[in-house]
Protein backbone atom coordinates (compact mmCIF):
# COMPACT_ATOMS: atom_id res chain seq x y z
CA UNK A 1 0.00 0.00 0.00
CA UNK A 2 2.88 2.38 0.73
CA UNK A 3 0.68 4.51 2.94
CA UNK A 4 1.92 3.80 6.47
CA UNK A 5 4.33 6.52 7.61
CA UNK A 6 7.95 5.90 8.43
CA UNK A 7 8.26 5.15 12.14
CA UNK A 8 4.74 3.73 12.39
CA UNK A 9 4.51 1.87 15.71
CA UNK A 10 3.55 -1.72 14.90
CA UNK A 11 3.04 -4.07 17.81
CA UNK A 12 0.66 -5.88 20.10
CA UNK A 13 -1.13 -5.40 23.39
CA UNK A 14 -1.86 -7.28 26.62
CA UNK A 15 -2.97 -6.43 30.16
CA UNK A 16 -1.18 -7.54 33.31
CA UNK A 17 -4.25 -9.15 34.87
CA UNK A 18 -4.93 -11.26 31.78
CA UNK A 19 -1.46 -12.64 31.22
CA UNK A 20 0.90 -12.31 34.20
CA UNK A 21 -0.57 -14.79 36.67
CA UNK A 22 1.49 -14.93 39.89
CA UNK A 23 -1.39 -13.13 41.60
CA UNK A 24 0.04 -13.65 45.10
CA UNK A 25 3.81 -13.64 44.46
CA UNK A 26 6.48 -11.16 45.55
CA UNK A 27 4.19 -9.08 47.73
CA UNK A 28 1.44 -8.45 45.21
CA UNK A 29 -1.94 -7.57 46.69
CA UNK A 30 -5.32 -8.61 45.33
CA UNK A 31 -7.03 -6.66 42.56
CA UNK A 32 -10.66 -6.58 41.50
CA UNK A 33 -9.77 -9.11 38.79
CA UNK A 34 -8.80 -11.73 41.36
CA UNK A 35 -12.43 -12.01 42.48
CA UNK A 36 -14.01 -11.93 38.99
CA UNK A 37 -13.64 -15.54 37.81
CA UNK A 38 -16.32 -15.31 35.13
CA UNK A 39 -15.63 -12.00 33.40
CA UNK A 40 -17.44 -8.70 33.15
CA UNK A 41 -20.98 -9.83 33.85
CA UNK A 42 -20.14 -12.69 36.21
CA UNK A 43 -20.63 -12.58 39.95
CA UNK A 44 -17.68 -11.56 42.10
CA UNK A 45 -16.43 -13.88 44.81
CA UNK A 46 -15.35 -13.06 48.35
CA UNK A 47 -11.83 -14.35 47.71
CA UNK A 48 -9.83 -15.79 44.79
CA UNK A 49 -11.19 -19.16 43.63
CA UNK A 50 -9.51 -21.98 41.75
CA UNK A 51 -11.71 -21.51 38.68
CA UNK A 52 -10.34 -18.00 38.07
CA UNK A 53 -8.09 -18.42 35.03
CA UNK A 54 -6.54 -15.00 35.59
CA UNK A 55 -4.81 -16.11 38.80
CA UNK A 56 -2.30 -18.00 36.69
CA UNK A 57 -2.94 -16.34 33.33
CA UNK A 58 -0.37 -17.52 30.80
CA UNK A 59 2.45 -17.18 33.36
CA UNK A 60 3.92 -14.11 31.66
CA UNK A 61 5.34 -13.22 35.09
CA UNK A 62 7.86 -16.04 34.74
CA UNK A 63 7.97 -16.35 30.93
CA UNK A 64 8.18 -12.69 29.85
CA UNK A 65 11.67 -13.12 28.39
CA UNK A 66 10.50 -15.91 26.08
CA UNK A 67 7.38 -13.97 25.09
CA UNK A 68 9.17 -10.68 24.40
CA UNK A 69 11.72 -12.59 22.31
CA UNK A 70 8.83 -13.89 20.19
CA UNK A 71 7.44 -10.35 19.85
CA UNK A 72 10.87 -9.22 18.68
CA UNK A 73 10.94 -12.05 16.15
CA UNK A 74 7.74 -10.63 14.68
CA UNK A 75 9.42 -7.24 14.50
CA UNK A 76 7.40 -5.36 17.11
CA UNK A 77 8.27 -1.69 17.42
CA UNK A 78 6.05 -1.26 20.48
CA UNK A 79 4.55 -3.52 23.14
CA UNK A 80 1.54 -2.34 25.08
CA UNK A 81 1.19 -3.77 28.56
CA UNK A 82 -0.06 -2.54 31.92
CA UNK A 83 1.37 -2.23 35.38
CA UNK A 84 -0.61 -4.10 38.01
CA UNK A 85 -1.28 -1.35 40.55
CA UNK A 86 -1.42 -3.91 43.38
CA UNK A 87 2.09 -5.14 42.55
CA UNK A 88 3.37 -1.65 43.34
CA UNK A 89 0.97 -0.77 46.18
CA UNK A 90 -0.59 -4.04 47.39
CA UNK A 91 -3.52 -2.31 49.10
CA UNK A 92 -3.40 0.87 47.07
CA UNK A 93 -3.32 3.29 50.01
CA UNK A 94 0.19 2.65 51.38
CA UNK A 95 2.83 5.37 51.55
CA UNK A 96 5.70 3.16 50.37
CA UNK A 97 5.77 0.96 47.26
CA UNK A 98 6.60 -2.72 47.02
CA UNK A 99 10.15 -2.89 45.67
CA UNK A 100 9.76 -6.41 44.28
CA UNK A 101 6.90 -5.21 42.10
CA UNK A 102 8.90 -2.26 40.80
CA UNK A 103 11.82 -4.55 40.00
CA UNK A 104 9.64 -6.88 37.96
CA UNK A 105 8.62 -4.10 35.57
CA UNK A 106 12.24 -2.90 35.43
CA UNK A 107 13.09 -6.33 34.04
CA UNK A 108 10.18 -6.35 31.59
CA UNK A 109 11.01 -2.90 30.19
CA UNK A 110 14.73 -3.71 30.03
CA UNK A 111 13.90 -6.85 28.07
CA UNK A 112 11.83 -4.80 25.62
CA UNK A 113 14.65 -2.32 25.08
CA UNK A 114 17.10 -5.18 24.50
CA UNK A 115 15.21 -5.78 21.25
CA UNK A 116 14.49 -2.15 20.41
CA UNK A 117 10.83 -2.40 21.47
CA UNK A 118 9.23 0.67 23.05
CA UNK A 119 6.92 -0.10 25.99
CA UNK A 120 3.48 1.52 25.88
CA UNK A 121 2.21 1.33 29.45
CA UNK A 122 -1.36 1.53 30.72
CA UNK A 123 -1.31 2.82 34.28
CA UNK A 124 -4.71 1.44 35.30
CA UNK A 125 -6.10 -1.39 33.17
CA UNK A 126 -9.11 -2.79 35.05
CA UNK A 127 -6.75 -3.58 37.95
CA UNK A 128 -7.89 -1.45 40.89
CA UNK A 129 -6.49 -2.89 44.15
CA UNK A 130 -9.28 -4.84 45.82
CA UNK A 131 -8.69 -3.05 49.13
CA UNK A 132 -9.53 0.29 47.48
CA UNK A 133 -12.74 -1.19 46.11
CA UNK A 134 -13.81 -2.61 49.45
CA UNK A 135 -12.75 0.19 51.80
CA UNK A 136 -13.48 3.26 49.64
CA UNK A 137 -16.00 1.94 47.08
CA UNK A 138 -13.44 2.65 44.39
CA UNK A 139 -13.62 5.79 42.30
CA UNK A 140 -16.83 7.03 43.91
CA UNK A 141 -14.51 8.28 46.67
CA UNK A 142 -12.48 11.41 45.93
CA UNK A 143 -9.58 10.08 48.03
CA UNK A 144 -8.82 7.75 45.10
CA UNK A 145 -7.27 10.71 43.29
CA UNK A 146 -4.60 10.99 45.97
CA UNK A 147 -3.87 7.24 45.94
CA UNK A 148 -3.57 7.32 42.16
CA UNK A 149 -1.29 10.35 42.32
CA UNK A 150 1.06 8.55 44.72
CA UNK A 151 1.09 5.56 42.39
CA UNK A 152 1.80 7.54 39.21
CA UNK A 153 4.53 9.64 40.81
CA UNK A 154 6.20 6.42 41.92
CA UNK A 155 6.16 4.76 38.51
CA UNK A 156 7.01 7.93 36.57
CA UNK A 157 10.10 8.50 38.71
CA UNK A 158 11.08 4.84 38.47
CA UNK A 159 10.61 4.34 34.73
CA UNK A 160 11.20 7.83 33.35
CA UNK A 161 14.16 6.63 31.30
CA UNK A 162 12.45 3.43 30.18
CA UNK A 163 8.88 4.29 29.18
CA UNK A 164 8.07 7.02 26.69
CA UNK A 165 4.40 6.25 25.97
CA UNK A 166 1.76 6.13 28.72
CA UNK A 167 -2.02 5.69 28.92
CA UNK A 168 -3.81 6.83 32.06
CA UNK A 169 -6.90 4.57 32.21
CA UNK A 170 -7.98 1.70 29.99
CA UNK A 171 -11.30 2.28 28.21
CA UNK A 172 -12.21 4.98 30.73
CA UNK A 173 -15.79 5.29 29.42
CA UNK A 174 -16.50 1.69 30.44
CA UNK A 175 -16.97 2.79 34.06
CA UNK A 176 -20.58 3.56 33.13
CA UNK A 177 -21.14 -0.04 32.03
CA UNK A 178 -18.82 -2.17 34.20
CA UNK A 179 -18.43 -0.17 37.43
CA UNK A 180 -16.68 -2.84 39.51
CA UNK A 181 -14.18 -4.01 36.92
CA UNK A 182 -13.53 -0.58 35.43
CA UNK A 183 -13.89 1.66 38.48
CA UNK A 184 -13.45 -0.61 41.49
CA UNK A 185 -16.97 0.35 42.61
CA UNK A 186 -17.98 -2.47 44.92
CA UNK A 187 -21.57 -1.37 45.57
CA UNK A 188 -24.06 -3.59 43.69
CA UNK A 189 -24.54 -2.29 40.17
CA UNK A 190 -28.33 -2.15 40.54
CA UNK A 191 -27.98 0.29 43.47
CA UNK A 192 -25.80 2.77 41.58
CA UNK A 193 -27.35 5.90 40.14
CA UNK A 194 -26.08 7.96 37.21
CA UNK A 195 -25.10 10.53 39.82
CA UNK A 196 -22.79 7.94 41.43
CA UNK A 197 -21.29 6.82 38.13
CA UNK A 198 -20.65 10.26 36.68
CA UNK A 199 -19.16 11.50 39.94
CA UNK A 200 -16.80 8.52 39.88
CA UNK A 201 -16.01 9.31 36.25
CA UNK A 202 -15.25 12.90 37.25
CA UNK A 203 -12.75 11.68 39.84
CA UNK A 204 -11.06 9.54 37.18
CA UNK A 205 -10.96 12.43 34.71
CA UNK A 206 -9.34 14.69 37.31
CA UNK A 207 -6.86 11.95 38.20
CA UNK A 208 -6.06 11.40 34.52
CA UNK A 209 -5.41 15.11 33.93
CA UNK A 210 -3.31 15.26 37.09
CA UNK A 211 -1.25 12.30 35.87
CA UNK A 212 -0.75 14.07 32.55
CA UNK A 213 0.49 17.18 34.38
CA UNK A 214 2.86 15.17 36.59
CA UNK A 215 4.17 13.16 33.64
CA UNK A 216 5.04 16.29 31.69
CA UNK A 217 6.89 17.64 34.72
CA UNK A 218 8.86 14.46 35.49
CA UNK A 219 9.31 13.24 31.89
CA UNK A 220 9.27 16.21 29.47
CA UNK A 221 9.85 13.94 26.47
CA UNK A 222 7.11 11.45 27.35
CA UNK A 223 3.81 11.23 25.48
CA UNK A 224 0.63 10.77 27.52
CA UNK A 225 -2.60 9.56 26.01
CA UNK A 226 -6.14 8.83 27.05
CA UNK A 227 -7.74 5.49 26.12
CA UNK A 228 -11.35 5.13 25.04
CA UNK A 229 -13.54 2.18 24.15
CA UNK A 230 -14.69 3.23 20.68
CA UNK A 231 -17.78 1.79 19.08
CA UNK A 232 -19.16 3.89 16.23
CA UNK A 233 -22.93 4.00 16.09
CA UNK A 234 -25.00 4.10 12.92
CA UNK A 235 -28.72 4.96 12.60
CA UNK A 236 -30.80 1.80 12.21
CA UNK A 237 -32.95 3.66 9.67
CA UNK A 238 -32.69 7.01 7.84
CA UNK A 239 -35.27 8.45 10.25
CA UNK A 240 -34.11 11.77 11.75
CA UNK A 241 -35.18 10.38 15.12
CA UNK A 242 -32.67 7.54 14.70
CA UNK A 243 -29.97 10.03 13.69
CA UNK A 244 -30.62 12.00 16.89
CA UNK A 245 -30.51 8.72 18.87
CA UNK A 246 -27.07 8.11 17.33
CA UNK A 247 -25.89 11.59 18.31
CA UNK A 248 -27.00 11.11 21.89
CA UNK A 249 -25.38 7.66 22.09
CA UNK A 250 -22.12 8.98 20.63
CA UNK A 251 -22.09 11.89 23.10
CA UNK A 252 -21.79 9.41 25.99
CA UNK A 253 -18.45 8.26 24.56
CA UNK A 254 -17.19 11.51 23.06
CA UNK A 255 -17.63 13.10 26.49
CA UNK A 256 -14.56 11.32 27.86
CA UNK A 257 -12.38 12.21 24.88
CA UNK A 258 -13.64 15.79 24.84
CA UNK A 259 -12.59 16.37 28.45
CA UNK A 260 -9.17 14.77 27.89
CA UNK A 261 -8.45 16.77 24.72
CA UNK A 262 -10.28 20.04 25.33
CA UNK A 263 -9.84 20.27 29.08
CA UNK A 264 -13.43 21.08 29.98
CA UNK A 265 -16.91 19.60 30.18
CA UNK A 266 -18.85 19.93 26.88
CA UNK A 267 -22.17 21.74 26.69
CA UNK A 268 -24.13 18.67 25.59
CA UNK A 269 -23.07 16.87 28.77
CA UNK A 270 -23.98 19.82 30.95
CA UNK A 271 -27.43 19.71 29.39
CA UNK A 272 -27.71 15.97 30.05
CA UNK A 273 -26.73 16.45 33.69
CA UNK A 274 -29.16 19.34 34.09
CA UNK A 275 -32.09 17.44 32.60
CA UNK A 276 -31.38 14.29 34.59
CA UNK A 277 -30.81 15.86 38.00
CA UNK A 278 -27.07 15.09 38.07
CA UNK A 279 -24.85 17.54 39.92
CA UNK A 280 -21.12 16.87 39.59
CA UNK A 281 -19.20 18.04 42.62
CA UNK A 282 -16.13 19.98 41.50
CA UNK A 283 -13.53 20.52 44.21
CA UNK A 284 -11.53 23.76 44.17
CA UNK A 285 -8.85 23.43 41.49
CA UNK A 286 -10.57 20.71 39.45
CA UNK A 287 -11.26 23.01 36.51
CA UNK A 288 -7.60 24.03 36.33
CA UNK A 289 -6.37 20.44 36.60
CA UNK A 290 -8.62 19.35 33.71
CA UNK A 291 -6.82 21.82 31.43
CA UNK A 292 -3.83 19.46 31.37
CA UNK A 293 -4.69 17.84 28.08
CA UNK A 294 -3.30 14.67 26.51
CA UNK A 295 -0.69 14.39 23.74
CA UNK A 296 -2.57 11.74 21.77
CA UNK A 297 -5.85 9.81 21.74
CA UNK A 298 -5.80 6.03 21.86
CA UNK A 299 -8.72 3.67 21.59
CA UNK A 300 -9.90 0.10 21.24
CA UNK A 301 -11.95 -0.92 18.22
CA UNK A 302 -13.69 -4.25 17.83
CA UNK A 303 -17.17 -3.54 16.47
CA UNK A 304 -19.82 -1.00 15.58
CA UNK A 305 -23.52 -0.95 16.40
CA UNK A 306 -26.74 0.83 15.53
CA UNK A 307 -29.14 3.03 17.46
CA UNK A 308 -32.88 3.42 17.14
CA UNK A 309 -35.38 5.79 18.68
CA UNK A 310 -37.96 2.98 18.52
CA UNK A 311 -37.91 1.14 21.86
CA UNK A 312 -39.32 -1.99 20.21
CA UNK A 313 -36.15 -2.25 18.10
CA UNK A 314 -33.66 -1.65 20.91
CA UNK A 315 -32.30 -5.18 21.10
CA UNK A 316 -28.91 -5.41 22.78
CA UNK A 317 -26.08 -7.04 20.84
CA UNK A 318 -24.53 -10.19 22.30
CA UNK A 319 -21.24 -9.69 24.11
CA UNK A 320 -21.49 -5.96 23.63
CA UNK A 321 -20.24 -3.96 26.62
CA UNK A 322 -21.72 -0.64 25.53
CA UNK A 323 -25.09 -1.92 24.41
CA UNK A 324 -26.35 -0.92 20.98
CA UNK A 325 -28.58 -2.54 18.38
CA UNK A 326 -26.99 -5.19 16.12
CA UNK A 327 -26.44 -4.06 12.52
CA UNK A 328 -28.48 -6.33 10.22
CA UNK A 329 -25.95 -5.86 7.39
CA UNK A 330 -22.94 -7.27 9.29
CA UNK A 331 -21.70 -10.73 10.24
CA UNK A 332 -20.62 -11.49 13.80
CA UNK A 333 -17.79 -13.38 15.49
CA UNK A 334 -18.31 -16.55 17.53
CA UNK A 335 -18.92 -14.30 20.55
CA UNK A 336 -21.48 -12.09 18.85
CA UNK A 337 -19.19 -9.14 18.11
CA UNK A 338 -20.13 -7.63 14.78
CA UNK A 339 -17.29 -7.41 12.28
CA UNK A 340 -17.01 -4.01 10.60
CA UNK A 341 -13.55 -3.14 9.18
CA UNK A 342 -14.81 0.06 7.51
CA UNK A 343 -16.00 1.24 10.90
CA UNK A 344 -12.34 1.59 11.87
CA UNK A 345 -11.70 4.02 9.02
CA UNK A 346 -14.86 5.86 10.03
CA UNK A 347 -13.92 6.20 13.70
CA UNK A 348 -10.37 7.27 12.85
CA UNK A 349 -11.78 10.07 10.71
CA UNK A 350 -14.31 11.06 13.36
CA UNK A 351 -11.68 11.30 16.08
CA UNK A 352 -9.23 13.14 13.83
CA UNK A 353 -11.79 15.67 12.65
CA UNK A 354 -12.90 16.24 16.23
CA UNK A 355 -9.55 16.38 18.03
CA UNK A 356 -6.69 17.01 15.57
CA UNK A 357 -4.48 14.94 17.87
CA UNK A 358 -2.39 11.93 16.83
CA UNK A 359 -4.39 8.70 17.11
CA UNK A 360 -3.21 5.30 18.31
CA UNK A 361 -5.20 2.09 17.77
CA UNK A 362 -4.18 0.16 20.88
CA UNK A 363 -6.69 -2.70 20.68
CA UNK A 364 -8.19 -4.51 17.72
CA UNK A 365 -8.49 -8.22 17.10
CA UNK A 366 -10.58 -11.33 16.68
CA UNK A 367 -11.38 -13.67 19.55
CA UNK A 368 -11.89 -17.17 18.18
CA UNK A 369 -11.60 -20.86 19.03
CA UNK A 370 -8.26 -22.04 17.61
CA UNK A 371 -7.36 -25.65 16.83
CA UNK A 372 -3.75 -26.67 17.41
CA UNK A 373 -2.52 -28.75 14.47
CA UNK A 374 0.72 -29.46 12.61
CA UNK A 375 2.26 -27.78 9.59
CA UNK A 376 3.95 -29.58 6.68
CA UNK A 377 7.16 -29.82 8.70
CA UNK A 378 5.49 -31.42 11.71
CA UNK A 379 5.61 -28.28 13.85
CA UNK A 380 2.61 -27.45 16.03
CA UNK A 381 0.70 -24.43 14.80
CA UNK A 382 -2.75 -22.93 14.21
CA UNK A 383 -3.97 -22.30 10.68
CA UNK A 384 -5.85 -19.13 11.58
CA UNK A 385 -6.66 -17.73 8.14
CA UNK A 386 -9.86 -16.26 9.63
CA UNK A 387 -7.76 -14.08 11.96
CA UNK A 388 -5.44 -13.04 9.14
CA UNK A 389 -8.46 -12.01 7.08
CA UNK A 390 -9.95 -10.00 9.96
CA UNK A 391 -6.70 -8.16 10.71
CA UNK A 392 -5.91 -7.63 7.03
CA UNK A 393 -9.31 -6.08 6.38
CA UNK A 394 -8.99 -3.73 9.36
CA UNK A 395 -5.43 -2.68 8.52
CA UNK A 396 -6.46 -1.91 4.93
CA UNK A 397 -8.98 0.53 6.42
CA UNK A 398 -6.29 2.07 8.64
CA UNK A 399 -4.35 2.69 5.43
CA UNK A 400 -7.43 4.31 3.90
CA UNK A 401 -7.74 6.62 6.93
CA UNK A 402 -4.08 7.59 6.58
CA UNK A 403 -4.77 8.45 2.93
CA UNK A 404 -7.69 10.56 4.20
CA UNK A 405 -5.12 12.62 6.10
CA UNK A 406 -5.56 11.09 9.55
CA UNK A 407 -2.43 11.13 11.76
CA UNK A 408 -2.17 7.53 13.00
CA UNK A 409 0.78 6.82 15.32
CA UNK A 410 0.55 3.07 15.51
CA UNK A 411 -1.39 -0.15 15.84
CA UNK A 412 -1.16 -2.72 18.64
CA UNK A 413 -3.45 -5.65 18.01
CA UNK A 414 -5.13 -7.06 21.08
CA UNK A 415 -3.91 -10.23 22.74
CA UNK A 416 -0.79 -10.60 20.58
CA UNK A 417 -0.21 -13.75 22.61
CA UNK A 418 -3.18 -15.81 23.81
CA UNK A 419 -4.44 -14.64 27.19
CA UNK A 420 -7.49 -14.81 29.44
CA UNK A 421 -10.45 -12.89 28.02
CA UNK A 422 -11.62 -9.90 30.05
CA UNK A 423 -15.22 -10.22 28.93
CA UNK A 424 -15.69 -13.95 29.59
CA UNK A 425 -12.56 -15.02 31.58
CA UNK A 426 -12.01 -17.81 29.05
CA UNK A 427 -8.79 -18.91 27.41
CA UNK A 428 -10.59 -20.59 24.52
CA UNK A 429 -11.45 -17.12 23.22
CA UNK A 430 -8.03 -16.64 21.67
CA UNK A 431 -6.67 -13.52 19.98
CA UNK A 432 -2.97 -14.14 19.65
CA UNK A 433 -0.36 -14.72 16.99
CA UNK A 434 1.15 -17.09 19.54
CA UNK A 435 -0.79 -20.10 20.83
CA UNK A 436 -0.43 -20.82 24.54
CA UNK A 437 -1.08 -24.42 25.52
CA UNK A 438 -3.45 -23.82 28.39
CA UNK A 439 -7.13 -24.69 28.52
CA UNK A 440 -10.15 -23.45 30.46
CA UNK A 441 -9.98 -26.47 32.78
CA UNK A 442 -6.46 -25.45 33.79
CA UNK A 443 -4.73 -28.21 31.84
CA UNK A 444 -1.88 -27.65 29.41
CA UNK A 445 1.88 -27.28 29.28
CA UNK A 446 2.04 -23.48 28.84
CA UNK A 447 4.22 -24.06 25.79
CA UNK A 448 4.14 -21.37 23.11
CA UNK A 449 3.56 -22.10 19.40
CA UNK A 450 3.67 -19.72 16.43
CA UNK A 451 0.37 -19.53 14.54
CA UNK A 452 0.12 -18.90 10.80
CA UNK A 453 -0.80 -15.30 11.64
CA UNK A 454 2.57 -14.91 13.39
CA UNK A 455 4.41 -15.09 10.07
CA UNK A 456 1.77 -13.00 8.30
CA UNK A 457 2.10 -10.15 10.83
CA UNK A 458 5.89 -10.41 10.74
CA UNK A 459 5.71 -9.80 6.98
CA UNK A 460 3.28 -6.88 7.39
CA UNK A 461 5.62 -5.20 9.88
CA UNK A 462 8.76 -5.85 7.81
CA UNK A 463 7.10 -4.21 4.78
CA UNK A 464 5.59 -1.37 6.87
CA UNK A 465 2.16 -2.40 5.65
CA UNK A 466 3.03 -2.57 1.96
CA UNK A 467 2.36 -6.31 1.82
CA UNK A 468 -1.25 -6.07 2.96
Amino acid sequence: MGTFPEGFLWGGAVAANQCEGAYDEDGKGLSVQDVLPHGIRGERTEAPTSDNMKLRGIDFYHRYREDIRLFAEMGFKVFRTSIAWSRIFPNGDEDRPNEAGLEFYDRVFDECHKYGIEPLVTISHYETPLHLAEKYNGWTDRRMIGFYETYVRTIFERYKGKVKYWLTFNEINSILHAPFMSGGISAPADTLTEQDLYQAAHHELVASALATKIAHEIMPDAKIGCMILSMPTYPLTPSPDDVIAVMEAEHKNYFFGDVHVRGRYPGYMKRYFRENGIEIEFAPGDEEILKNTVDFVSFSYYMSCCASADEAKQKRGNGNLLGGVPNPTLKASEWGWQIDPKGLRYVLNMFWDRYQKPLFIVENGLGAVDILTEDEHGNKTVKDDYRIQYLHDHLVQVGEAIKDGVDVMGYTSWGCIDLVSASTAELKKRYGYIYVDRNDDGSGTMERYRKKSFYWYKDVIASNGENL
